[in-house]
């Protein structure tokens, strides 16, 4: 053994075989080799702490920069001046231009009836007869009734004149003295009683007559006829049927509609409705006819609106010639509106909305600029708006989220048309 291996271990105590009672135990060496191994793991910890800092740290510089440097390509579009006029679309049904609903006038049976439902008639046309009896029994006894007015009339003049002689003889005979003044008073008062007489005999022959008309009024209206061109669209008798004629309960019995013209009524916003006026241009559809367009003008405005809905109720006129349209049917209506107030179209995907609300980036000399703007219509893929931006601009379509006002940009070339 050399003197390396013999020398002792002043730090370390421990049991020696031939010694059993001497106890030697490690203590001091190994703590500090603990605190030794703790300090260098700690320290490489630290390092290795530092490193990645420092490392994140260049990389956040390094981006920000290449950030701050980059410069962004985006796509544009051309900022549009709307057209003079303002196309609008709104739903609406198809109205007769003229309806009426017929009743009976003249109470009896139908003897006769010439139409049914969808019969095409004109004006004058008979649609149906109503049989009364009592009724030319009540014409021939007034008739009668005026005949023997009119006879009693005569009588009433032939006394009249009567009475006139007598008052023309006596008056002379009076002044004279021959007869005498009482005589003369009775022929004066005579002939005044028979000038009323036939005063009362011409007005009951006048009532008479106006009675007598009433009835051939009414026999004039057992026959039904058209007040306008039309069709029936609703019948309600038959031959055979009683009918009643009354001013609140009478018998209803047609029902007739005029559709060689038809009419819309529209409820139109305010927004929309200035422009608007007589001799509008409208575009009829229906949907059960596509490719076909019935045109038709504005004709009549209420010159009011709603207070409740701000709308204009409006009226338009289409010319249905070939009937090729009924009353009834629901359409849409794209009406001509001229404009008041000029205003700007441009895509949709150009909007930016945030908390500070609605704008547009717009590239001026390679540089994007941010501008608010105010929507007036959404058409779904383009909007309208009156503020903000001019024609010819050209805003960035769907731009950055990071895009900030006066960050340079470059513009994508377009494609060849």
């Amino acid at each position: 053994m050399n003197k390396l291996e013999r020398s002792p271990v002043p730090d370390i105590e421990t049991e020696r075989p031939d010694k059993p009672d001497t106890k030697v135990t490690i203590r001091h060496g190994r703590g500090r080799l603990l605190a030794a191994s703790v300090i260098l793991l700690l320290c490489g910890a630290l390092a290795v702490s530092i490193w990645q800092h420092y490392s994140a740290h260049a990389q956040v510089m390094a981006a920000a920069e290449q950030r701050r440097d980059f410069i962004p390509t985006v796509t544009t579009a051309t900022v549009n001046a709307s057209g003079k006029t303002m196309s609008v679309t709104w739903p609406g049904t198809t109205e007769a231009f003229a309806q009426a609903n017929i009743y009976a006038r003249a109470s009896g049976y139908i003897s006769k009836r010439e139409v049914d439902i969808g019969s095409r008639v004109k004006a004058g046309q008979l649609l149906l007869e109503i049989t009364a009896p009592e009724l030319d029994h009540q014409i021939a006894q007034a008739e009668a009734t005026l005949t023997e007015m009119q006879a009693a009339l005569q009588q009433a003049q032939a006394n009249r004149d009567l009475g006139q002689v007598t008052w023309n003889r006596d008056s002379t005979l009076v002044q004279k003295g021959w007869v005498t003044q009482q005589q003369g008073d009775t022929d004066r008062l005579n002939l005044k009683a028979q000038d009323a007489a036939v005063a009362v005999a011409q007005a009951n022959i006048k009532a008479q007559t106006a009675q007598i008309a009433v009835l051939h009024q009414q026999k004039d209206y057992q026959s039904v006829i058209a007040p306008f061109d039309g069709v029936i669209t609703a019948r309600n008798v038959d031959v055979g049927s009683l009918v009643q004629a009354d001013a609140t309960s009478g018998t209803f019995l047609f029902t007739l509609m005029q559709s060689d013209t038809l009419r819309i009524q529209l409820y139109v916003p305010q927004d929309e409705a200035f422009g608007l006026g007589p001799g509008v241009d409208a575009v009829i559809r229906v949907p059960e006819l596509p490719g076909r367009d019935f045109p038709g003008k504005v004709t009549r405005l209420a010159d009011a609106l709603q207070p409740g809905t701000r709308t204009l109720l409006t009226e338009i006129d289409v010319p249905n010639p070939d009937h090729a349209l009924s009353p009834g049917v629901y359409c849409t209506v794209e009406l001509k509106i001229p404009r008041k107030t000029p205003s700007l179209v441009l895509p949709s995907e150009a909007i930016i909305f945030n908390s500070k609300g609605l704008s547009v980036a717009v590239v001026e000399d390679g540089t994007a600029r941010l501008h608010n703007v105010n929507v007036v219509r959404d058409f779904g893929t383009t909007i309208e708006v009156n503020a903000g931006v001019k024609d010819g601009d050209q805003v960035i379509l769907a731009p950055p989220v990071d895009l900030a006002d006066g960050q340079k940009v470059n513009v994508r070339p377009k494609p060849p048309t």
